[in-house]
C-alpha cells in the first residue's frame, strides 16, 4: 500500500483523540489523527511525522497524520485503516483464496473479512491438509487488529481496553461450531517486530478471551509489515505467542 500527497512535519501536541498540532513549513497546522488509540509512547513533542493531504477540499483539517518516527525503532504506521487495506491486498494475492468480501456481517458483529479458500493449498500445515480433500472450499472469517504498541522489541495489543475486541473474539470462536475457519490477524505496523503478545496489564479480559479462542481452534496470526514513511505491506505470516 502506497500513500500519495505526503509531507513531513514535527509533532507538537494532541489536544484530543481526533486532532493534533503539527509544525509544517514553519507554521502550526491542526491535523486529523487516524488512530483513536492512546499512542502515548509514539506521539511525543518533537517527533518526526508524515502527513497525507486529504482529497476533500471542504474538510476542516486538510492533513491526516499517517506515521511517526519512534526513537530506536524507526517509522511506525498509525493509520487505523491501513491494516485492513494491507490484509485485503495480501489475501487477494494468495492463489488458494478464491473470494474475499470485506465488512461481512456475522451474528451481532461486522467482521473485517469473509473469504473462501481451497483446502490443501498454499502454506496450510500438513496435518490440516490431510484432514481435508484437496480442492475442498473452506469458509473463513477474519478479524484484523493493527498493532502500534512496542516495548523492548515486543509488540502488545491492545493499548487501551477494547470490549469490542473481546466481542469479536467470541464471535470468531462461535463461528467454529458452524463450520467456519476463524482467524484473528495482528498487523504489526512497525519494522523489526516478529512477536505480538496480549496486553494483559491493560485489558486482562482480552488476553483471556484470546487464549480461550486459540485453544478452541481460532487461528491467531502475526503479520509483520515492511514499513516506510509513505508505504506499508505484509511481508510475513507468523503464529502468535499467547500462553505466557
Amino acid at each position: 500500500m502506497k500513500y500519495q500527497r505526503m509531507a513531513p512535519g514535527i509533532f507538537l501536541d494532541r489536544p484530543n483523540r481526533f486532532i493534533a498540532h503539527v509544525q509544517m513549513d514553519g507554521k502550526e497546522e491542526t491535523v486529523h489523527v487516524k488512530n483513536t488509540g492512546r499512542c502515548r509512547e509514539l506521539l511525543l513533542p518533537g517527533a518526526q511525522v508524515m502527513l497525507q493531504l486529504s482529497d476533500n477540499p471542504n474538510r476542516k483539517t486538510a492533513w491526516d497524520l499517517i506515521s511517526v518516527k519512534k526513537e530506536g525503532l524507526g517509522w511506525v504506521n498509525m493509520d487505523s485503516q491501513a491494516p485492513n487495506r494491507v490484509v485485503r491486498e495480501y489475501l487477494e494475492s494468495l492463489p488458494e483464496i478464491t473470494y474475499v468480501r470485506p465488512e461481512s456481517r456475522y451474528g451481532d458483529s461486522r467482521m473485517d473479512f469473509y473469504f473462501e479458500r481451497l483446502a490443501g493449498e498454499g502454506k496450510e500445515p500438513e496435518k490440516d491438509r490431510k484432514e481435508r480433500a484437496p480442492g475442498e472450499l473452506r469458509r473463513c472469517l477474519m478479524e484484523v487488529k493493527g498493532v502500534t504498541l512496542e516495548r523492548e522489541g515486543i509488540a502488545y495489543f491492545p493499548d487501551a481496553p477494547t470490549e469490542r475486541g473481546v466481542k469479536h473474539i467470541r464471535e470468531l470462536q462461535r463461528a467454529l461450531a458452524q463450520g467456519y475457519e476463524s482467524y484473528l490477524a495482528f498487523v504489526i505496523q512497525m519494522e523489526g517486530i516478529r512477536e505480538v503478545r496480549p496486553n494483559d496489564a491493560t485489558h486482562p479480559a482480552f488476553g483471556q478471551a484470546l487464549r480461550e479462542a486459540a485453544e478452541a481452534g481460532v487461528k491467531v496470526l502475526c503479520l509483520p509489515c515492511a514499513v516506510e514513511k509513505d508505504s506499508l505491506w505484509v511481508k510475513d505470516v507468523l503464529p502468535c505467542r499467547l500462553f505466557l
